[in-house]
C-alpha cells in the first residue's frame, strides 16, 4: 500500500498513520480507513479553496432582478393614452387623423355628451370619402348609430312590451330618415304605418305635408328626410347617424319614448359626375317624443304610437319657403337663407332641442352652421 502523508499532501497525518498501524496489528475495531485516491483528490481541491468561516454552507444568492424602467414608463404612457381616448375621443381625432375612411369608430352614445365633438380639419367631403374632415367620419352607419336602451317594465307595459316599443320607435326613425325610397322623395309609407291613425291632428298634418303644398308648420321635413331626385342624390348608400332613445312613464301610464338623433347625408348634384364633383353634407338633428299608449285609456291601433312633439335643426338643407324637400346649397352658399344671429354646431349634441310646449306644434331650426 502506498502512502503519501503529512506535509507532502497526504490527507492523513503521521500520528494518525502510526496509530492506524498499531491498531491494525492489535485488531482494534474502528480503526480509520485510508481514503481512496478520488477522496484525496476532492479533499485537495477543497483545501486549495479560500478559507471559510466555521459553519459555512454552500449558498448561491439569487440574481438581483434588473430594473425594467423602460417597460414601466411605456406602461404608464399606454395607460394615460387609454384614459385620454376614453375621456376625449373626439378631441384626439384632430390630433391623430383627418377623419377619413380609416378613422376608428366611436362607441355608441348612451348618455348626453358633455362637450361638442372635436376632429374638425376643414376638409371637404369627396365621392370616395364623403364624411372626411367631419365628426361623422367616426359615426356608425344607419340604424347602428341609434342606441336602444335595455328594457324594463314601465307604465302599462312589461319588459318585453317595452322592448318591442323601443324597436318599433327605432323602426320609425329608420323608415322616416334612412329609407332609400323616402330619401328619393317617395311617400314614407312604412313610417306612416307606425303612427296612430286615430290621432287626428297628426293625420291632418300628414295630408297637408304630403299634398305637394306644404307650409312652414306642415313641412314633411319635420319628420321625414327627402331630397328632390332631379336636384340632389346621395353619395353612395351610407347615411351616418348618432343618437339614442330614452323612455319613461308618460301620461295615463303610457310609455313615452324620446328619440334624439343626428343624421348626416352626403349629397352631390344630381347631374354632377366625375371625381371632382361637389359633395355637401346635409346635417339634420331630430328630437321626437312619442307615446305608446295604453289601449284601455287611449283610442289607438295596436303596434302604433302617438306623436307628442317633434323638433328639427337643419344645416345645408335650405331655409327658403318649404318645398317638402331638402335643398342643398351647391355652389356658393346662400347666406340669406340662414339666420346669422343664430349660430350652431350641427354636430354638437350637448344640449337638447326645444321640444315646444308639449304638443305636436313643430319647432324648425334653420341657423347658420359653424361647420358642416
Amino acid at each position: 500500500m502506498s502512502r503519501a502523508g503529512g506535509r507532502d499532501g497526504s490527507s492523513v497525518s503521521d500520528e494518525e498513520w502510526e496509530r492506524f498501524l498499531r491498531d491494525a496489528e492489535a485488531g482494534t475495531a474502528g480503526a480509520p480507513v485510508e481514503p481512496s485516491a478520488r477522496d484525496r483528490e476532492a479533499e485537495g481541491r477543497l483545501r486549495a479553496g479560500p478559507a471559510r468561516p466555521e459553519g459555512w454552507r454552500t449558498y448561491t444568492p439569487p440574481e438581483r432582478p434588473r430594473r425594467r424602467t423602460g417597460w414601466y414608463a411605456a406602461g404608464l404612457v399606454a395607460a394615460v393614452a387609454l384614459l385620454a381616448v376614453a375621456l376625449f375621443p373626439q378631441r384626439l381625432l384632430g390630433w391623430f387623423g383627418d377623419g377619413g375612411a380609416d378613422a376608428p369608430p366611436l362607441a355608441a352614445e348612451t348618455a348626453r355628451p358633455s362637450e361638442a365633438p372635436g376632429g374638425e380639419t376643414a376638409l371637404r367631403g369627396t365621392l370616395a370619402e364623403p364624411f372626411r374632415g367631419s365628426p361623422a367620419a367616426r359615426w356608425a352607419d344607419g340604424a347602428a348609430g341609434i342606441t336602444v336602451p335595455d328594457a324594463r317594465a314601465t307604465g302599462w307595459m312589461d319588459a318585453a312590451q317595452v322592448a318591442r316599443a323601443l324597436r318599433q320607435s327605432r323602426d320609425f326613425l329608420v323608415a322616416a330618415g334612412l329609407d332609400t325610397a323616402v330619401l328619393r322623395g317617395e311617400r314614407p309609407t312604412e313610417a306612416i304605418a307606425l303612427l296612430n291613425p286615430h290621432q287626428r291632428d297628426v293625420q291632418d298634418y300628414l295630408r297637408t305635408a304630403l299634398s305637394g303644398a306644404p307650409t312652414p308648420d306642415t313641412d314633411p321635413l319635420l319628420l321625414f328626410s327627402r331630397f328632390r331626385p332631379e336636384q340632389a342624390r346621395l353619395v353612395g348608400d351610407v347615411v351616418r347617424t348618432r343618437g339614442r332613445l330614452t323612455y319613461r312613464e308618460g301620461k295615463r301610464g303610457a310609455v313615452e319614448v324620446t328619440a334624439d338623433v343626428t343624421f348626416v347625408y352626403p349629397v352631390t348634384p344630381a347631374a354632377g359626375d366625375g371625381a371632382d364633383a361637389e359633395v355637401i353634407r346635409t346635417v339634420v338633428r331630430r328630437q321626437i317624443v312619442m307615446n305608446w299608449d295604453d289601449p284601455e285609456k287611449v283610442i289607438t291601433k295596436p303596434g302604433t304610437m302617438s306623436l307628442v312633439s317633434y323638433a328639427l335643426d337643419l344645416t345645408n338643407g335650405g331655409c327658403d319657403e318649404p318645398t317638402g324637400y331638402f335643398v342643398p346649397p351647391f355652389g356658393a352658399a346662400d347666406d340669406r337663407s340662414t339666420d346669422p344671429s343664430r349660430r350652431v354646431d350641427p354636430y354638437d349634441r350637448t344640449e337638447p332641442l326645444d321640444p315646444g310646449d308639449g304638443t305636436t306644434e313643430p319647432v324648425n331650426g334653420c341657423a347658420t352652421a359653424t361647420r358642416s
